[in-house]
């Protein structure tokens, strides 16, 4: 029987020591493997075309193309581009809730230990999200404000897609939301899609990062 195919990450960060501790961590897992690494953003879209990781690790703050820049390009311009994981040292950084809305998955903490780092990456290339509610909210809180007028107002949600998206926002996942509305889970993943697609979203993340900017779901309180 053959082996399961493994997770191909490519890491981006301009730390050296920091793409060492990740490939270390990474490597050492059975179902992961590092299949490259860069210094800059600027080198991500080559690496991506050749390379084609599950995965990219992009670090949000680097001097030349910072990883809101490359993440964006990167989701713009590939039919199918690789889950972008932002990787940053302070949860509350500006970058990261531009990386969020730039298309990036969730976020990673630089200090977050091995378990959580493979965890992350395994969650990502499940196809779910890494979405952390209270975080979101404090970085909506700073940056949201007034940004986004109503733009739910248009998108035709129903009563039960708009229960749906302020549980998704408390970090339900399809399970609990469907424990939570007495629904089978194959109707609440129904119901997350139409939710997206209304939206004009990739993933959760982005779906509620729409879901506050249009005051939908108050930031504040």
């Amino acid at each position: 029987m053959s082996a399961a195919p493994r997770i191909g990450v490519l890491l981006v960060d301009d730390e050296d020591l920091i793409r060492a501790g990740l490939r270390a961590i990474l490597d050492s897992e059975p179902d992961l493997e590092v299949l490259g690494e860069a210094a800059d953003g600027a080198e991500v879209p080559g690496l991506v075309s050749r390379l084609l990781p599950d995965i990219v690790l992009m670090d949000v703050r680097m001097p030349a193309v910072d990883g809101i820049r490359a993440t964006g390009h990167l989701l713009s311009t590939m039919d199918s581009p690789p889950k972008v994981l932002v990787v940053t040292t302070f949860e509350n950084d500006e970058y990261v809730y531009e990386a969020l809305r730039a298309g990036a998955s969730g976020f990673l903490l630089k200090r977050a230990r091995p378990e959580e780092i493979v965890a992350a990456v395994r969650t990502v290339a499940a196809g779910d999200t890494l979405l952390f509610p209270a975080a979101i909210r404090r970085l909506a809180d700073r940056h949201a404000a007034g940004r986004g007028g109503d733009r739910l107002a248009g998108a035709g949600l129903t009563a039960r897609e708009a229960e749906v998206l302020r549980l998704m926002a408390t970090g339900l996942s399809n399970v609990e939301i469907a424990g939570e509305l007495f629904l089978g889970v194959q109707t609440v993943k129904t119901h997350v899609g139409n939710v997206l697609g209304k939206l004009g979203a990739r993933d959760r993340t982005q779906a509620v990062i729409r879901a506050y900017e249009s005051g939908f779901i108050p930031v504040a309180g």
